[in-house]
C-alpha cells in the first residue's frame, strides 16, 4: 500500500464516503498554505484531480479559473486504492464530467510496461555512504563504532538503521553479539 501522511489519508477517506467523491471541505486544521502544499503534492500523485465545480448544484469550489468557473478536488482511483478501497466498477463520473464515449486501444495494441520502481542510492561521500561501508565491511559495525566514526549521537544511528536504511532504501539490517564487541549490525547481501 502507498505511504500516505495521516491528512492525505484523512482527505481521502473523507472523499470515499462523500457523493462522486468530492474532496472538499478540506479538514478544519488545514488552512493556507499548508493547504495548498498537501493538494499539490496530492495531484501529483495523481491521488486527486481537479474537475469544473457544478456551482449551481452547490459543489464546493477549490480554486477560480479565472474565466468564472471554479474547479473542485475528486479523489481518484488510485487515490482510493491508496487507502485501500478498490473499486469494482469505474468512479461515478466527476462532476463536470461528460457522456463523451472513451477511446479504447485495439486489442492487439501492445500495453506500455509498467515503470521498475526507483532504486534510492546514496551519493558518494556522505556520511550515510560510510555508514553503509562500515556495515557491508567484515563483522560489521557497533552502534559505538558508527557514533565514533561519523560523530553522530547513538539515537541518530538507530533512527538512520531503521529509517534511511531500511525503510527508504530497502537494505535488510542484520544483527549478532560478538564476545567483546557487543551487538554489532550487518547489512544481508541478498
Amino acid at each position: 500500500m502507498t505511504k500516505l501522511s495521516d491528512t492525505q489519508a484523512l482527505i481521502l477517506s473523507a472523499a470515499a464516503q462523500r457523493p462522486e467523491h468530492i474532496a472538499l471541505p478540506l479538514p478544519e486544521s488545514l488552512r493556507g498554505g499548508a493547504a495548498a502544499k498537501v493538494i499539490g503534492a496530492m495531484l501529483a500523485k495523481g491521488f486527486l484531480e481537479e474537475v469544473d465545480a457544478d456551482i449551481r448544484n452547490g459543489e464546493p469550489v477549490w480554486r477560480e479559473t479565472g474565466d468564472g468557473h471554479g474547479v473542485t478536488l475528486v479523489a481518484t482511483d488510485a487515490g482510493l486504492a491508496a487507502i485501500g478501497i478498490e473499486l469494482k466498477d469505474a468512479n461515478p463520473a466527476p462532476a463536470g464530467a461528460t457522456d463523451a464515449p472513451t477511446e479504447e486501444p485495439a486489442p492487439d495494441t501492445p500495453k506500455e510496461p509498467e515503470a521498475a520502481p526507483k532504486t534510492r542510492k546514496p551519493r558518494e561521500g556522505t556520511k550515510q555512504a560510510k555508514l553503509i561501508e562500515m556495515l557491508r565491511a567484515e563483522g560489521g559495525a557497533t552502534i559505538d563504532e558508527i557514533v565514533s566514526a561519523l560523530d553522530w549521537r547513538p539515537h541518530t544511528v538507530r533512527g538512520a538503521l531503521a529509517g534511511a536504511l531500511k525503510k527508504k532504501l530497502g537494505l535488510t539490517i542484520t544483527s549478532d553479539k560478538i564476545e567483546g564487541r557487543g551487538r554489532a549490525y550487518m547489512i544481508a547481501e541478498d
